[in-house]
């Protein structure tokens, strides 16, 4: 048998037959359809998931599930990722089936509050139509559904408080996911769905912790990100944020099972994702691969960080406020890094004007010499 880089006729007329009964794309050589199926994404604000992501932030043309306990920041987190996609010049809608949107807390995530497009529906069946319509525009770049757990199904609404209705949820998302994959992936949204944690009844042995909304978003999801509280911040005893572990559990477009830490920061100087933590974190340690004793992006020598010759400052909260200062130095730091690790998409980072020029390290004056006692 001789084999040639030609195309069999055949292929070709049935190349050309599914084009005339379906519509152009749809069946194509992978080749051909590289371009359309090349995943971008929109950052999430904490350098260091983006790159446990892989890509850069979250997919586009994808469904992405966050959940954890409560208080782990996982609204925190689809915010900051609606306050980036602003920030790239796209719209964002967010679905607030717990009715919980505070809209003063957005904006000082950094959300254009005034375009973004907001929706408190009463059914999980309406709130789920309305997803759908949002995707379908093409017009939206992130959607968001807080959360699944508040998804309630109109037969349960309209039912009385004690009836007992088996499995309403579960179906409602299984029946929605199946609509919803298809529409997405020919879309460029981010559709993130926001869980919550629930117990398995039991359960002796293995993980109890379980997520509500039955199996089908666990399938559909593109990328599941776990995240926890890892700690609690605190200025002496007044607390000023979290540090929050997040775990990339299932992931489509990159290698799974990279974990993250960011600061979850509430304080007059920083308001949501610490993106200076961020640097901190990652230009301190070495890039992955790389040979024992190399040298790092930002150098710490006790509780001393520098960053070639410059001193960054003493501690880490004092190094955080020399970056926000010294916007010009961060961005640098942040382009080492994005290029160290093989990271493409925008920095989340931008130089401000009016801002100072950092200082060299300064080099300390010579010791005089002590001068001899007369007798």
């Amino acid at each position: 048998m001789t084999t040639t880089n030609e195309p069999p006729p055949a292929v070709e007329d049935l190349l050309g037959d599914m084009e005339r009964r379906f519509g152009e794309g749809a069946l194509m050589r992978l080749g051909d359809a590289g371009s359309r199926l090349n995943v971008d994404g929109i950052p999430t604000g904490a350098l260091s998931l983006d790159v446990a992501l892989g890509i850069g932030g979250l997919p586009r043309g994808r469904i992405v599930e966050i959940y954890g306990p409560e208080s782990a920041g996982k609204s925190t987190v689809a915010q900051h990722v609606i306050a980036e996609a602003q920030r790239l010049g796209g719209q964002a809608a967010y679905i607030d089936v717990e009715h919980a949107l505070d809209p003063e807390f957005a904006g000082r995530l950094g959300i254009d509050t005034s375009q973004l497009l907001i929706a408190q529906p009463d059914t999980g069946e309406q709130a789920l139509e309305i997803a759908e319509a949002l995707v379908r525009s093409n017009a939206i770049d992130v959607v968001v559904v807080d959360s699944v757990a508040a998804l309630v199904p109109r037969a349960e609404i309209e039912g009385e408080m004690g009836d007992v209705q088996v499995g309403l949820q579960a179906r409602l998302m299984s029946q929605a996911l199946r609509k919803l994959t298809g529409v997405v992936s020919r879309s460029k949204t981010v559709l993130i769905f926001i869980n919550q944690l629930r117990e398995k009844v039991g359960i002796v042995f293995g993980n109890p912790e379980t997520t509500p909304g039955g199996r089908a978003l666990k399938f559909y999801s593109s990328v599941r990100i776990e995240l926890r509280r890892a700690e609690t911040l605190k200025d002496g005893q007044l607390v000023i944020g979290s540090r929050v572990k997040a775990k990339v559990v299932k992931n489509k477009v990159a290698p799974p099972f990279r974990t993250a830490e960011f600061d979850l920061m509430f304080t007059a100087d920083e308001y949501g994702i610490s993106k200076t933590g961020c640097l901190i974190d990652l230009g301190a340690e070495p890039a992955p691969g790389a040979p024992t004793g190399s040298p790092t992006v930002i150098k710490k020598q006790g509780s001393f960080y520098s960053y070639g010759e410059t001193r960054l400052g003493q501690g880490r909260e004092r190094t955080k406020a020399f970056l926000r200062e010294h916007s010009d130095v961060a961005v640098e730091i942040e382009d080492r890094i994005r290029e160290e690790r093989g990271l493409r998409g925008p920095t989340m980072l931008t130089p401000e004007e009016g801002v100072g020029a950092a200082e060299p390290i300064a080099k300390p004056p010579p010791k005089k010499k002590a001068r001899a006692r007369a007798s």
